[in-house]
């Protein structure tokens, strides 16, 4: 099985399970994916958030997805609980097909980690 399609199987995957568990079987889609990760990592799972909060719960778990590729490393935790990351590289420019394999590789390989799936 080539690479790609081994992506795909496994992305599928993860959005199949997590459409289950946090959509009523509705297709959940990457913003959304993003978002409910970032909240796995803030940890503050049963409270409400603001718009600018739930921006920050994207750049949370975006820090985090990509740290394993050298793009974030984690910083500190402030008073409130809140992860923070410096960058160590920046993104390089990558077209919207090309940021969203990206995405979804370091998707995959963070539920792989986390025994999500397999």
């Amino acid at each position: 099985m080539s690479r790609d399609e081994q992506l795909k199987q496994r992305w599928d995957k993860v959005v199949e399970k997590l459409s289950t568990q946090f959509a009523d079987g509705d297709t959940i889609n990457l913003d959304a994916i993003i978002y409910l990760i970032g909240v796995q990592e803030l940890g503050q799972l049963h409270r409400e958030y603001k718009k600018d909060d739930k921006i920050s719960l994207m750049h949370i778990a975006i820090c985090k997805l990509l740290e394993p590729y050298g793009y974030y490393e984690f910083d500190y935790f402030d008073d409130n609980g809140w992860p923070h990351y410096i960058t160590k590289e920046e993104l390089p420019h990558l077209k919207a097909g090309e940021q969203s394999v990206l995405m979804k590789e370091a998707i995959v390989n963070y539920f792989l980690e986390a025994e999500f799936i397999t």
